[in-house]
């Protein structure tokens, strides 16, 4: 139950998006580190597993955390009392305007979380909130809301990151994602977290555990999936980025099983980890307690498990973010030579209501740029001729089929090739310009047009471009070689870019993030990469920049990083 009081007519400190949160390092005020006071110490009894917030619209925030009411209130655990949680959101980082504020009753029911839809607040607005119970307050947190729908927006700018394994790496991309004063949003494409237990994928080719997951087996009943949810929730890293920022996420696979469609997935066995259906219930109703989201549009758990949606920022982009996962019919590694299995008809990635959705989206948007939040890749990609030690470890990556001249990931919309068809076409006739999908998945860089037919491309153009971020820690190329040295694996990039025109630049070793700026003229993506995953102190450097200039459908290289 959520208890909610407003202040009204207070001279509130605001933020306004007349351009973008680049002006966020002059206005924002420092937010206090966890545990920076002997009292946000005291506190950290009772809230061990952070803040967050997530989902902005332009009057309301999704705002997160978990209480440990007693020592045995562990995630997981089922065990502890009802504890009511008290809330507050505030103009500035003192809390000295306090402009909403209430209650919420949590129990060991929903495993303690506290997760709240905060409405009527003001568009484009910086705000501070925390939590207290019996006397003590959490740290404080940050978030922001969404411009108004009308707002001529002169610059969005958006962290994007995918596949954190906790397992193969230190989350260094989300350390320096929240060293950063210059965004509004975080987009997370998928894989938040790993399904595996210890030893089963971790950091190379030997599957060496930089750090062991808990519980230390793979998370299959509803207490499993909590506990290793509030792991990756007490990394401080990826907790820092959370403090900082709102996070707008979508999942994919491994936050239930590796390679998941409707009926079971690559790494579920029924005969010994039982009905797959019910761990892919399990996994969600975790998912929906520990994260900043709204499912089938409320923050209210257990009322749905619906996680496409659309957000709108002014007048400047229209975002949809899609479930890859949930509604697609068959296995993606299906691999076969015939055309009818890839090319069935029957076999859907997003199934018809969904894909209804998106194509009614980008027709019905009056946005300047429509972006696609998706989890897996939709450029079409054939395999180039390579040697078979390279196919295989590309195919350890990625689930590549390693056969010459097909589609080399059927797992992505390759796999599902009509419904892919039937949204190009849709973009095609309805001459939808400027949209760009923004894809995780394959824990590699691309930049990509995506023609309308890859046989005429160029000749027959582009309908929209594709930006595909790399891994925070997954394994990748070298990794799965052992090969340190980029000259191997840019060979292969180069045999790629031959074999498919429309793919403009890979980059198949490196792991980070990647930042996105947008202005009525571009999109532009900078590709950030980290020096060592096994370092928790590893440092960063913008490694290359694309960007898609408005009205061209078609992704440039760019000299000059965003400003």
């Amino acid at each position: 139950m959520i208890q909610t009081t407003s202040a009204t007519g207070l001279d509130r400190r605001k933020f306004l998006a007349t351009g973008s949160a680049v002006a966020a390092g002059v206005v924002a005020a420092t937010i206090p580190a966890l545990g920076s006071s002997p009292a946000e110490a005291a506190a950290s009894a009772y809230f061990r597993h952070g803040l967050a917030s997530g989902d902005p619209l332009p009057t309301a925030v999704v705002l997160w955390t978990r209480v440990t009411p007693t020592a045995a209130s562990v995630p997981g655990s089922g065990k502890g009392p009802k504890a009511t949680v008290t809330w507050q959101v505030a103009g500035d980082s003192a809390f000295t305007t306090i402009i909403k504020s209430g209650t919420f009753a949590t129990d060991a029911a929903r495993d303690h979380t506290v997760k709240l839809d905060v409405t009527g607040l003001e568009p484009a607005t910086f705000y501070w909130y925390r939590f207290s119970f019996k006397g003590s307050y959490s740290p404080i947190a940050r978030t922001r809301t969404a411009a108004a729908h009308t707002t001529d927006l002169a610059r969005m700018r958006f962290g994007v990151v995918s596949c954190g394994n906790l397992q193969a790496g230190w989350f260094n991309s989300y350390r320096h994602l929240a060293a950063r004063d210059d965004l509004d949003a975080i987009l997370h494409l998928g894989d938040y977290l790993y399904e595996y237990g210890p030893g089963e994928y971790g950091n190379g080719f030997d599957n060496k555990d930089i750090r062991s997951h808990v519980p230390a087996h793979e998370i299959v009943t509803l207490a499993d999936y909590r506990q290793r949810h509030a792991q990756y929730k007490q990394d401080k890293d990826l907790g820092a980025l959370h403090v900082k920022y709102p996070f707008i996420l979508t999942w994919d696979d491994h936050e239930t099983a590796n390679d998941t469609w409707t009926d079971g997935a690559e790494n579920h066995t029924p005969a010994t980890e039982g009905d797959f259906h019910v761990r892919r219930k399990v996994s969600t109703q975790a998912y929906d307690e520990w994260q900043p989201v709204r499912l089938s549009g409320t923050a209210r758990s257990g009322d749905g498990t619906q996680i496409y949606r659309k957000f709108q920022f002014g007048n400047l982009i229209d975002l949809s973010m899609l479930d890859l996962r949930s509604y697609r019919n068959a296995p993606g590694k299906e691999f076969s030579t015939e055309a009818g299995v890839t090319g069935d008809p029957k076999r859907v990635i997003a199934g018809p209501e969904q894909l209804g959705w998106l194509e009614d989206n980008l027709s019905a948007s009056t946005a300047k740029w429509k972006l696609v939040g998706n989890p897996v890749m939709i450029a079409p990609v054939l395999v180039p001729p390579l040697p078979v030690p390279v196919t295989n470890a590309i195919s350890a990556t990625a689930g590549i089929l390693p056969t010459e001249g097909f589609s080399y990931n059927t797992d992505q919309w390759d796999g599902y090739s009509v419904e892919r068809k039937k949204l190009l076409d849709h973009i095609k006739a309805d001459e939808i310009e400027n949209i760009v999908f923004l894809t995780g998945d394959i824990h590699s860089n691309w930049a990509c047009d995506i023609p309308a037919d890859p046989g005429t491309y160029p000749v027959g153009g582009s309908v929209a471009t594709e930006l595909v971020t790399t891994s925070v820690t997954s394994n990748n190329l070298d990794d799965i070689l052992g090969t340190p040295s980029r000259s191997s694996s840019i060979a292969v990039e180069t045999q790629f870019q031959v074999t498919n025109r429309h793919i403009k630049y890979m980059n198949l070793d490196d792991h980070g993030y990647s930042v996105l700026d947008v202005t009525p003229a571009r999109v532009q993506i900078d590709y950030f990469i980290i020096s060592d995953r096994a370092d928790p102190k590893a440092t960063t450097a913008r490694t290359a920049s694309w960007v898609v200039a408005s009205g061209t459908q078609s992704v440039k290289a760019s000299e000059t990083g965003i400003a």
